[in-house]
């Protein structure tokens, strides 16, 4: 993959997990990062990391269920780095509730972040990637990740009587992908990233929240689901931060609306 360097990434929801995992993998390779959260101190401390490693950040609070906010987000990175390369749409949910449980609060709660966070979000990119220039000739003038997951991609399993909610916002995002990436075309990619079992604080909540239910020892629901990986260990979030450099980089520029997998093996078959 060509360097990084001098890319303007942004990353919503960036204030922790994942997210700022992006960050810091992006931050090394020269890239100019924003970090977006709707937790102001965590966006603020998440970026004073990434300066710290010798990065260039700024903090931006934003909720990406406020269209507004979404605008702003972009308007503010344009302002400090003079374009937007790069718009990985982070920020997410998932609470873990039988499906006979769920109630509206609890759907409509989990739609607005996931899906229409990510819609609001990609719109306020796409629109300022289209009235820019790309950075070289025969290049996207910019390149929008998603960040759906394998519980929007395959047929029920163990975990689809406690996560319905988040199953069918993680579809949502993989086909308002499919229809941005058609849309965009040929001036900006548009591609997702379907993370498996990552070792981070939402499946220390989805372990504690479906044991509960469940009735088991904390620890293991964990335990058991990372037991079927076929390559032996829990995913990392580094390993899905590296699956977005690639998108991020020049060795993707020819492709667009994609779903991938990035689960060890576990959904094979």
């Amino acid at each position: 993959m060509t360097s990084l360097n001098e890319l303007t990434v942004a990353i919503t929801g960036s204030g922790q997990g994942i997210g700022h995992a992006m960050a810091m993998r992006f931050a090394q390779q020269g890239a100019n990062i924003v970090i977006s959260d709707i937790d102001d101190d965590r966006a603020t401390a998440s970026a004073e990391a990434v300066r710290e490693l010798g990065g260039k950040a700024i903090s931006v609070r934003a909720d990406v269920t406020d269209a507004d906010d979404c605008t702003a987000l972009v308007a503010a990175t344009v302002a400090e780095f003079g374009r937007l390369d790069v718009m990985i749409c982070n920020a997410g949910i998932i609470q873990v509730k039988p499906l006979l449980d769920v109630t509206a609060d609890d759907w409509n709660r989990t739609m607005n972040v996931n899906v229409t966070g990510t819609l609001l979000t990609l719109q306020a990119a796409a629109r300022q990637m289209l009235s820019q220039e790309p950075l070289s000739a025969g290049r996207p003038k910019g390149k929008i990740i998603t960040m759906a997951s394998i519980a929007g991609r395959y047929a029920a399993g163990p975990m689809a009587p406690i996560i319905p909610h988040y199953r069918a916002s993680k579809a949502a995002v993989i086909n308002l992908t499919h229809s941005a990436s058609y849309t965009l075309a040929p001036d900006v990619t548009v591609n997702a990233i379907c993370p498996g079992l990552v070792d981070n604080d939402m499946w220390k909540l989805i372990d504690r929240e479906w044991s509960e239910v469940e009735g088991w020892e904390t620890g293991t629901a964990w335990k058991t689901r990372t037991s079927a990986v076929p390559l032996g260990r829990p995913q990392t979030m580094d390993d899905v931060a590296g699956l977005a450099e690639f998108l991020a980089s020049p060795a993707s520029d020819y492709m667009t609306g994609q779903a991938i997998n990035i689960d060890g093996g576990l959904t094979v078959g």
